[in-house]
């Protein structure tokens, strides 16, 4: 799953609000495109979508304490022993600034409904217990996105993966599922048009391309297709994807080997991902 959403990521990283025109010429799978005016971000490279992910699933796979302060840790630690591009400007220089969970928690105002409590919650949708997927993704999610739309968005993009991963029914109902769980009809409606930074917008948009595709090829290429956030959209749906046996596997070779592939990179994610539930 791991290397799936960071796939996703990487290649809808070098679409993020591109041009409709842009996306329409280059969105063909046929390698990572660099993005028109993202320069510092390499074709292969993924953002911050993964690194927040990887921080969640490192600590979920050590079995440490489920807490913001532990929580918190992770993300700076993530941030610091690789700093890249990718992140909002503004989150990215306050990471800059803090050096431990302890700072992060006493500075940050975690009052937003955008998607980044979303885009790294899908390891937790791996629990087999939805009350546990529930509950942590709750957690994570308030240390940054405390609001209503932020703590729901995130506990969608789980849920999805749960669904996925478990084979709770057919790809096509993810959205009426989640609805279900979440005690709100918005997840079963079909998104269109262009993604913008809310979390409610990615993962209902997520969840539109996972249910109108049968194989990760084609789930990739619908995400991205909106055109808007797509590299969190693709980050979603992708994880989610991955975890069924109903979609096919036939993420392009080009993709997957083209993966950036440092120390945390897609052979330290592959590992990680057999540590996982």
């Amino acid at each position: 799953m791991l290397v799936e959403l960071a796939v996703g990521d990487a290649y809808g990283a070098g679409f993020e609000y591109a041009a409709a025109d842009f996306v329409a010429a280059h969105n063909t799978l046929a390698g990572y495109v660099r993005h028109p005016a993202h320069h510092g971000i390499a074709p292969g490279a993924y953002t911050d979508d993964t690194q927040m992910t990887l921080a969640l699933a490192e600590l979920l796979a050590d079995g440490g304490p489920w807490t913001p302060p532990a929580i918190a840790d992770r993300f700076v630690d993530a941030f610091h022993r690789d700093p890249r591009d990718g992140y909002a400007r503004g989150f990215q220089a306050f990471l800059r600034e803090v050096r431990t969970g302890a700072d992060f928690l006493a500075r940050i105002r975690p009052d937003s409904d955008k998607s980044g409590a979303a885009m790294r919650a899908s390891s937790l949708g791996l629990l087999p217990d939805v009350d546990e997927v529930l509950h942590r993704t709750g957690v994570q999610a308030r240390v940054t996105h405390d609001t209503p739309d932020g703590v729901a968005s995130a506990s969608a993009a789980a849920l999805a993966v749960h669904y996925c991963r478990y084979d709770l029914g057919p790809v096509a109902e993810v959205g009426g599922w989640v609805a279900d769980r979440l005690g709100s009809p918005v997840w079963a409606r079909p998104w269109t048009g262009p993604v913008g930074s809310k979390g409610v917008m990615s993962v209902r948009a997520a969840l539109t391309a996972l249910a109108g595709g049968s194989s990760a090829s084609g789930v990739l290429r619908a995400c991205v297709a909106w055109t808007g956030d797509v590299d969190t959209v693709a980050t979603v749906a992708l994880a989610a994807a991955s975890t069924s046996s109903r979609v096919v596997a036939d993420l392009p070779a080009v993709l997957v080997e083209g993966l950036e592939n440092g120390r945390y990179g897609r052979d330290h994610l592959a590992r990680l991902d057999a540590r996982l539930p």
